[in-house]
């Protein structure tokens, strides 16, 4: 068997699952020690990245080969949601009326180098598990002869 194949089904589900874990703490550290609190926007990515954590969790247990069929609508989502959240804060989109309630989602709460926001942040873990758990689909599918 390929290297590459054995390396994702053997760890494809752990390499997913530092980034969601990361994404959670960090969302949390923001929100309950730093304060900020969260905008709507904020609300929908913490609601499809916090249950990835558990879902890759379970998948890690139970050597769960169809996981990646489990993660990736929650990543893809969240990468759509990070991005138009990003593209707001930017000032690239204008804000929705659904940003209206609470805190604005164009109020940027930090600002690494000038481009790494929360949503920015996000946007990166969303996009590691998506690429991470897609390789890992690839490899159960190349063990099982149904590579295209």
């Amino acid at each position: 068997m390929n290297k590459t194949v054995s390396f994702f089904q053997q760890y494809g589900a752990y390499l997913a699952l530092a980034p969601a874990l990361a994404a959670l703490l960090g969302s949390l550290y923001y929100s309950e020690v730093a304060g900020f609190i969260p905008c709507t926007l904020c609300w929908y990515q913490r609601i499809l990245m916090y249950p990835l954590t558990l879902i890759i969790l379970v998948g890690i247990f139970k050597h769960d080969e169809y996981l990646p069929n489990y993660v990736l609508p929650f990543s893809i989502l969240g990468m759509g949601v990070s991005t138009y959240h990003y593209l707001i804060e930017k000032g690239v989109l204008e804000q929705s009326t659904a940003c209206s309630a609470g805190v604005p989602c164009n109020v940027v709460w930090v600002n690494y180098l000038g481009f790494i926001t929360i949503a920015f942040m996000a946007l990166t873990a969303f996009i590691m598990i998506t690429v991470i758990m897609a390789f890992t689909r690839w490899a159960y599918r190349q063990s099982d002869g149904l590579a295209e």
